[in-house]
């Protein structure tokens, strides 16, 4: 059975996928969830980073997105098991080592129990609002990904490369993973090679399973796949709200297919209608499979 993790309510508002009560949701909801989703042994809660969303966009995308930096700072202190996994940070809005000393920072508070969902971003008004280069952001982020890895949980930093370049400076306090998790969120097969060659696992959003299917198949006859000592993970998201109280057989199916496709971890997203029954139907999941 793959591990499961919660898309986490409240904390983020897409249109026409949110519960009404989450308008109103509050930090003490959040906490709620997510010390019953430790309890039911969920392996992770998730959440995003967006700075600020251009109106126009908003009608998509949404436009509350919690900052994960504080969020995940107060979810930590209730908290003692279940990791805590950024959905995404977007590589191109921090300098490597700043996210090496906040995020490191969260990592020590929480004990070790960060998980880097990183990115490429998409919104080019975001990365103008923030003064960050765009057009050559997919090459930046796959250089941050590659300090992260030799710097995260470091006191003493070291990295040279095109875009980043430092040494001589001291992080006090740095996180305590030394090797943490850095999953690829993405919905293309550079996403999915970024993820095979520098990450641990990879996070699409926005595909169906069917279509995610096929673009590991091809990605497990590379080179880069063959390489690896061990595969990466492959976290999906149902296409559809679980219902496990309600309709407990489409719930296995969706599950089924999410497996079949190679998920070894989903994030799961339910049909819910308040705090109370977000926490039957996570119970109701955990009854069932």
């Amino acid at each position: 059975m793959p591990k499961l993790g919660i898309v986490t309510p409240v904390l983020t508002l897409l249109p026409g996928s949110h519960a009404q009560w989450e308008v109103d949701g509050t930090i003490g909801d959040v906490v709620a969830i997510a010390v019953a989703a430790e309890t039911l042994g969920f392996h992770h809660l998730t959440g995003s980073e967006h700075v600020g969303i251009p109106t126009a966009v908003a009608a998509v995308r949404g436009a509350r997105y919690w900052d994960p930096l504080a969020t995940f700072g107060y979810i930590a202190a209730h908290t003692q098991k279940i990791r805590l996994a950024t959905h995404v940070l977007v590589l191109g809005y921090h300098h490597p080592l700043e996210i090496v000393k906040r995020y490191g920072t969260l990592d020590r508070i929480c004990n070790g129990r960060l998980v880097l969902g990183v990115g490429v971003g998409s919104l080019e008004e975001e990365f103008d609002l923030l003064e960050a280069p765009f057009g050559d952001r997919g090459d930046r982020a796959d250089e941050a990904m590659r300090a992260l890895r030799e710097c995260f949980g470091r006191a003493t930093p070291e990295f040279h490369g095109a875009y980043y370049n430092f040494d001589d400076f001291v992080i006090d306090p740095c996180g305590i993973q030394t090797d943490v998790p850095l999953w690829v969120g993405g919905r293309t097969m550079r996403s999915l090679r970024r993820a095979i060659e520098l990450g641990d696992g990879w996070a699409p959003f926005g595909l169906r399973t069917a279509e995610i299917a096929e673009m590991i198949e091809r990605a497990r006859d590379t080179e880069a796949w063959r390489r690896r000592a061990k595969a990466p993970e492959i976290i999906l998201q149902n296409e559809r709200p679980l219902d496990p109280s309600g309709e407990p057989d489409r719930m296995r199916e969706q599950i089924a297919r999410m497996i079949d496709a190679g998920a070894t971890a989903i994030n799961t997203r339910f049909v819910h209608h308040s705090r109370d029954h977000y926490i039957e139907q996570m119970t109701a999941l955990r009854e069932l499979v």
